[in-house]
């Protein structure tokens, strides 16, 4: 088959979706890979790497569209390049359509197979192509909420981990997935108090085990919600429905509760953001203030350590890039119930029920399709 590798072109994106390594793999076992001039450049793989592994390095977009039948991309293609994309084209990559209607009605007038990493299902129920964007956006989310919270920046001017005889800030976590388990290991470690908030008790149990004890894990609820956010000097959320748009937590009117210069860092907002007030902002534009609250809602924060986001996320698609590559997408969704889980968009149809859900189509069965 012939891979095509795009270079990333949202705004401050240098993640790449395939490494020379994996491009020498796939070499092996004898597909033809195409990449585009620069792609791996802001992961640190310069195109002589990628030519030394077996790629074939073509200058525009358009030629790799032209040439390639499996797309692989690592943020959702922008609109300059939906024209591009044809019924014979699957295209691999983080699509979030339940928070894009634009996006989704192009992906189905195109007629490809639209193939989302973030709905991919491991034997365990688990996203396996999500977890580890999701464990470098968790500690992340810290770090910015740290760095936004000082006074230049219109923050509170509180240090995270306090001093001696000067109390620590008060970091809420609104779920105890990946995310907030990542940001509340990070948060911890600053010596913050940490406050976890989550609705499975299974997992609260869990995280109580695993945490150290400046994290308390507490059950979720509005009234939760409410009471805690009034503590917080930053506030983190994590929630995640896979594949469809993320629950409101937080609405405008709870803003005028907060204290002033609080830091709101929205994970969700590639589902459409779990704060009323959250808007997608870019990495060269990071954040905004509503009702002296500060709001830090970049789309892609993983892109902005390229480096680790590449190496962890490459390390996850690859086995499926492989099988795709050598089986076409049916057979290796036939093969991989939880790969057919990522089939969201197939030939105009809506494949998967969150996406559905979000704009009220039609829902396909994946199995028509695969019977």
């Amino acid at each position: 088959m012939v891979i095509g590798v795009l270079r990333e072109i949202k705004t401050h994106e240098n993640r790449v979706s395939m490494t020379p390594a994996g491009v020498e793999m796939a070499v092996a076992q004898g597909h033809r890979v195409l990449v585009e001039r620069g792609a791996g450049a802001g992961s640190g793989f310069s195109d002589a790497a990628y030519q030394q592994a077996g790629a074939h390095i073509l200058l525009h977009p358009e030629d790799i569209y032209g040439e390639a039948e499996l797309i692989l991309h690592v943020k959702e293609p922008q609109p300059s390049e939906w024209a591009h994309i044809e019924p014979r084209h699957t295209v691999f990559t983080y699509f979030h359509f339940a928070a894009d209607a634009q996006l989704t009605a192009a992906i189905q007038q195109s007629g490809c197979v639209a193939l989302a990493y973030e709905t991919v299902r491991g034997a365990d129920g688990s996203l396996p192509l999500l977890t580890p964007m999701s464990e470098v956006a968790g500690r992340m989310a810290v770090q910015e909420a740290a760095k936004y919270n000082e006074r230049p920046h219109g923050g509170r001017g509180i240090l995270f981990g306090g001093v001696t005889g000067v109390p620590p800030a008060t970091v809420l976590i609104l779920g105890g997935g990946i995310v907030g388990t990542n940001a509340a290991l990070m948060a911890a470690g600053l010596g913050a108090r940490v406050l976890v908030l989550d609705t499975n008790l299974a997992r609260l149990r869990y995280l109580s085990e695993i945490m150290p004890k400046n994290v308390t894990p507490l059950m979720s609820s509005p009234a939760a919600i409410r009471e805690l956010s009034r503590e917080a000097d930053a506030i983190i959320g994590a929630v995640l429905v896979a594949g469809a748009k993320a629950p409101k937590l937080l609405s405008r009117d709870m803003l005028h509760e907060l204290k002033p210069g609080c830091v709101l860092v929205d994970v969700a907002i590639d589902q459409g953001g779990c704060f009323e007030t959250s808007r997608p902002t870019t990495h060269a534009d990071p954040i905004y203030e509503v009702e002296g609250i500060i709001h830090y809602c970049v789309a892609n924060m993983p892109g902005a350590v390229p480096i680790t986001s590449t190496l962890a996320l490459t390390n996850a698609t690859l086995p499926y890039v492989l099988a795709l590559a050598g089986k076409g997408w049916r057979r290796a969704c036939q093969d991989d119930p939880g790969l057919a889980a990522g089939l969201n968009i197939v030939a105009g149809r809506i494949t998967h029920a969150g996406v559905a859900e979000a704009f009220g189509l039609p829902l396909t069965a994946v199995t028509e399709l695969l019977s």
